[in-house]
């Protein structure tokens, strides 16, 4: 299968890569620069230049592959109204890319505000739609594409997709306790972070990717829930620092923009995905990926 693919030379997609060629399929990536295009050469890959607010790019590299895995996004939570804009038009771009040629078009979501104080599932639909949702309304959007021919497959990550080399939330977690000298954790803790170890998401978006229907969401999950505070006091252990109870009204002052994230409780089950798709996760877990000690060796460089 001919694939495009956006994010290749990100954190989860330069997993997703090697899957990919492994199984056997021809790979082309969009690369905003020299540096992306040549980490994306290095892997096997085919690099095309542009970023996503090209969408001529997107539209031609779409139109010449027989799938798409969007997983590049503009990560701006300073304007986070303008990603979502930004990526709302990345997928309407694919859309009329793919249209009529019953291809797949894989896209990252996340569980994240799915279903908040509960267990979200794949059958939990995203309570979010228009152009000034988070993620500009992409499920809903995506998944209108089915009667125009086309297998939106929605790619719930996990809040922390963790691993050696991980510069994302966990490694956000881990900076402000060093910075702070306290690793925090929101009231008494008891709220939970659904994690997946990278090299089983990467999996699993091969294996979506190979056997999806139309209008399938698909939970990169590993572990339903960590409570919070075994996350500070494994980051505390790692550090060195104390792992203490931040109070709700001072989480925007401790932890900054992660803060409320953190803050939430955000169970999610992916009973379902397992079992449509015969994965099972087998890389360490959240704790053992921090007991690893690779956080905070980074972090100190």
């Amino acid at each position: 299968m001919r694939v495009f693919i956006t994010g290749g030379s990100g954190w989860i997609g330069s997993a997703v890569v090697p899957e990919l060629l492994a199984a056997g399929h021809e790979v082309r990536g969009l690369a905003r620069s020299d540096a992306s295009a040549a980490r994306l050469r290095s892997a096997g890959v085919e690099p095309v230049s542009g970023g996503l607010g090209d969408l001529e790019v997107l539209r031609t590299s779409a139109a010449e592959a027989d799938a798409v895995i969007h997983l590049g996004y503009n990560h701006d939570f300073s304007d986070q109204a303008g990603a979502g804009r930004s990526e709302r038009a990345a997928l309407k771009t694919f859309g009329d890319a793919l249209e009529g040629r019953d291809a797949a078009l894989l896209f990252a979501s996340g569980t994240a505000f799915i279903a908040p104080g509960q267990i979200a599932t794949e059958d939990d639909l995203a309570p979010f739609s228009g152009p000034d949702a988070p993620r500009g309304g992409a499920e809903e959007l995506a998944f209108g594409f089915v009667d125009r021919g086309i297998h939106p497959v929605a790619l719930r990550f996990a809040p922390t997709v963790h691993g050696a080399g991980d510069h994302g939330f966990t490694a956000e977690l881990v900076r402000v306790a060093r910075e702070k000298g306290v690793a925090g954790y929101v009231g008494d803790g008891s709220n939970h972070w659904p994690a997946v170890h990278r090299g089983d998401a990467a999996r699993l978006v091969v294996r979506a990717l190979e056997n999806a229907g139309a209008a399938t969401v698909v939970h990169a999950i590993a572990e339903q829930g960590v409570p919070t505070r075994d996350i500070a006091e494994a980051i505390g252990a790692g550090l060195g620092v104390p792992a203490a109870s931040i109070d709700p009204a001072d989480v925007d002052a401790h932890f900054g923009w992660i803060g409320r994230i953190f803050a939430l409780d955000l169970q999610a089950s992916s009973a379902l995905t397992q079992r449509r798709f015969d994965w099972e996760p087998t890389g360490p877990t959240l704790l053992e990926d921090l007991a690893a000690g690779s956080y905070f060796a980074r972090a100190a460089a």
